[in-house]
């Protein structure tokens, strides 16, 4: 199973509050956590997101698509990272979250939420990839069934 644990500030975090002061050993203390992921095996991802003020936001409206302009949400409200891991189960996920390390104010909340695999979807959606994308859908569900 797969599961995407996203990072972002809790409800008391301030976007007034200033940018703390860069503490390397907390750096490394995630950095040990991705490592301790790696080995086990579990971690397929783990990124940090820039600020919104370097993104963009597409909308929909009328079935088309467009560029919708800031503001952008609160930065509370922003991901600020994820984790996306490959484990047998949601408490083994849960039990990754409950060692992350936290600290630099963007990931007080770990959100786990499990992605769509093959055995979650009927035969007949499974079908319509395959014919629809036949070599990504290939890729995709083979490198899920090796864990």
């Amino acid at each position: 199973m797969r599961f995407i644990i996203t990072a972002q500030s809790s409800a008391e975090s301030s976007t007034a509050d200033p940018q703390p002061e860069f503490d390397a050993d907390l750096f490394k203390a995630y950095m040990r956590f991705n490592e301790e992921m790696h080995r086990a095996g579990v971690l397929v991802a783990s990124e940090g997101l820039n600020p919104a003020a370097k993104g963009a936001r597409v909308a929909v409206a009328h079935g088309k698509r467009y560029l919708v302009d800031g503001p952008f949400a609160e930065s509370k409200e922003l991901v600020g990272g994820f984790y996306l891991i490959e484990v047998s189960s949601l408490d083994e996920a849960i039990q990754w979250a409950l060692r992350a390390p936290s600290g630099f104010g963007k990931d007080d909340v770990l959100e786990i939420r499990q992605l769509t695999g093959a055995d979650d979807l009927p035969p007949e959606i499974l079908q319509l990839i395959s014919e629809a994308a036949p070599t990504w859908s290939a890729a995709a569900w083979q490198s899920r069934n090796g864990r």
